[in-house]
This record gives structure tokens, sequence and C-alpha cells, in this order.
């Protein structure tokens, strides 16, 4: 049976009572003995009532995102006749097109990533190609270093070189497993 809108309301008004006394720093031990309730009633209360807070802070930025789109692109639609007019365009107009076009476009997330360079000891720029394990820790050994040498580092470069003889065993193994089969 689900529960009455009445006992609903009461629990909610006690969640928003138990996330201001969380917010106030007291325990769930100590907001379970105010409402006298379990312990675990009260973490589970808790829980619902941040989970619940989040939701509508998500909703509440996503509405907050869709009014803002649409009074920018309500200015848009105002200036873009003037902008585009094919008889003595508006140069302000124009310009205010692009500034509101940059607003939505920075509003909703569209915006191309801007690539980043790493700069080296001399604030020239550090070839940085592969990703490859031993690129990225040279580039960190040099970090830390006043007037360091950018590295040459070979891509193609095998990085077992630096533990010969632990791959033997491997290959020798390989080879009796050929000579048994005969």
């Amino acid at each position: 049976m689900p529960p009455s809108k009445a006992k609903s309301a009461v629990v909610a008004q006690r969640r928003r009572e138990m996330l201001v006394m969380k917010i106030q720093g007291r325990t769930a031990a100590q907001i379970a003995d105010h409402f006298d309730i379990s312990p675990s009633t009260a973490r589970s209360d808790l829980s619902r009532a941040i989970k619940k807070a989040h939701a509508l802070e998500i909703q509440d930025a996503q509405l907050y995102r869709y009014l803002q789109g649409a009074r920018l692109e309500e200015l848009l639609r105002s200036v873009m006749p003037a902008a585009t007019a094919e008889v003595d365009p508006d140069l302000k107009a124009n310009e205010q097109a692009r500034k509101l076009i940059a607003d939505i476009t920075e509003l909703f997330g569209l915006k191309v990533p801007v690539r980043t360079e790493i700069s080296g000891p001399d604030g020239g720029a550090i070839p940085f190609s592969s990703g490859e394990a031993a690129e990225i820790m040279a580039l960190i050994d040099i970090s830390d270093r006043d007037n360091a040498e950018i590295p040459v580092i070979d891509p193609d470069a095998d990085l077992d070189d630096e533990y010969e003889g632990e791959g033997d065993d491997l290959e020798d193994d390989e080879e009796d497993d050929g000579d048994d089969s005969a």
C-alpha cells in the first residue's frame, strides 16, 4: 500500500530538516536521536535527501541554461535582420550577433577544446607525440629541474631493453615446447 500524501509530506519535511542538521555538522546518530528514529533510517533518509537535492540542483541548472538560451536566442533574432541585411548591413548589429552566438555556444558547451602545449624550461614547446609511458616519464623527470635538457625519446624503442634477461626464460621455454612435440 503506497504511503498517504500526509505521511509523505511529513517524511519530506523531516528529510529537509535532517539535511539542514547534517550541514550544521551533526552526525547521523545525533539526527536519529533528535527524530527518535533508528540510525539506519536516519542514514537512509539523509542519503535520499542528498540525492534529491542533487537532482533538484541539476534540474535547476538545466532550467537556468534553457531560460538563458531562450533569452539569448530572442536577442539574436532581434539583431539578426540588421546584421545580415543585403543592403547596408549594420556592423554594430553584426558584432552583437557574433557575441550572442559565442555566448550561446559557451552556454550549451559547444566550444571546441583549445589546443594546449607543454612548455619547456626555456619557454619553448616540448615535442610530445606518442604518449608512451617512457615519454611521459621523461617529461615528468625534467618538469622540476631548472635548465633541464629536453630528452630525445625514441618512440620505437622497446621498453623491455631496461629489463634484459627477464624475457629470455620465456623464449627458452617456447623453444623447448617445440622440441618436445617432435
